[in-house]
């Protein structure tokens, strides 16, 4: 019997192809340049914001739960008496009533105003740069000096709106602009309408300018009307400057106060006390800052309140 000679390539084992060696995994450096650099620019805003935010509001809150005169110091604890002083206050639940209707009179306003004139100078035509810079010129003046200006405009003795309505037969005696509740509200509605209506139309305006034209003229060929472009096109699209419009007016209008100090010192029969008036009557006229110290966490609560409402419709609108 014969045997045949075993095939040597066939016998030796077939060579596995070589691994390539994997580099060394090595964890990325907590510290790197571009992350050292983003800290060094959020630095001196972080300690501004602590400085003259955070430690502040600490110091109010120890102020609201302790028994702090102006002039004395602190006195101890005496939470939650000052709570309960504020809201206890003959003036307190006015000056509420009257600074919600206040805020919302003048957001109102201000909103439909600065929208239409942001709508009447948005596209580009001969005297649109003017009347952007007319709209806006107001809002360039301090809200003092705008409030000092209406406070003489208003005089009945020395003011001259009084003596041009006499001059036309409008009225017999001197108008006196801030003698009544409502005569007092509406004259300082319109002061902080006409100084605000521009700065809020800018805002708009920018919202209206960043739509593309191309979404308009597409509209426009399907045969959309004036109306339907602006309810389904402009206002969706428009919905940030809104918001931002928004949640600027109501925050200012609930902490209203130099125009009604200046105005109207609060009268006639404390009818125009806004609720920061009642905070500056409490710390330097009554000399009470732990109830004026309540007070004003009261107020930053119902403010941060309404900005999470506001930003949680935004954010479900714009889901949707």
């Amino acid at each position: 019997m014969q045997v045949k000679a075993a095939d040597p390539a066939a016998a030796e084992p077939r060579a596995r192809p070589e691994r390539r060696a994997l580099p060394p995994r090595t964890t990325p450096p907590r510290w790197r340049p571009r992350t050292v650099q983003g800290l060094a620019y959020a630095a001196p805003t972080a300690v501004f914001v602590a400085v003259f935010f955070l430690l502040p509001l600490l110091l109010v809150g120890q102020i609201s739960l302790s028994d702090w005169p102006l002039l004395a110091g602190d006195r101890g604890v005496n939470a939650p008496e000052n709570y309960t002083d504020a809201t206890d206050s003959p003036l307190f639940w006015p000056a509420v009533r009257f600074t919600l209707l206040y805020t919302v009179i003048v957001t109102v306003l201000l909103l439909g105003l600065a929208l239409l004139l942001a709508l009447l100078v948005q596209e580009s035509r001969p005297g649109a740069g003017f009347f952007r810079t007319v709209y806006f010129l107001p809002g360039a003046l301090g809200l003092a000096s705008a409030s000092l200006l209406f406070w003489g405009l208003y005089s009945p003795g020395a003011g001259p709106l009084s003596g041009i309505l006499e001059r036309l037969g409008l009225v017999d005696d001197p108008v006196s602009f801030l003698g009544s509740p409502t005569s007092a509200l509406l004259s300082t509605v319109f002061l902080i309408v006409w100084k605000f209506a521009g700065f809020y139309m800018l805002i708009l305006l920018v919202g209206l300018q960043r739509i593309p034209q191309e979404v308009y003229e597409a509209a426009r060929m399907d045969g959309a009307s004036r109306g339907q472009i602006f309810r389904s096109i402009t206002l969706p699209l428009l919905r940030p400057s809104l918001a931002l419009t928004l949640l600027l007016c109501v925050t200012g209008s609930l902490l209203a106060f130099d125009q009604f100090f200046i105005l109207t010192k609060g009268g006639p029969d404390n009818s125009t006390v806004t609720v920061v008036q009642l905070i500056y009557r409490e710390a330097f006229q009554r000399m009470n800052l732990g109830t004026a110290a309540a007070l004003s966490i009261t107020v930053l609560g119902v403010l941060l309140l309404l900005n999470a409402l506001q930003f949680r419709g935004l954010r479900r609108d714009g889901a949707s």
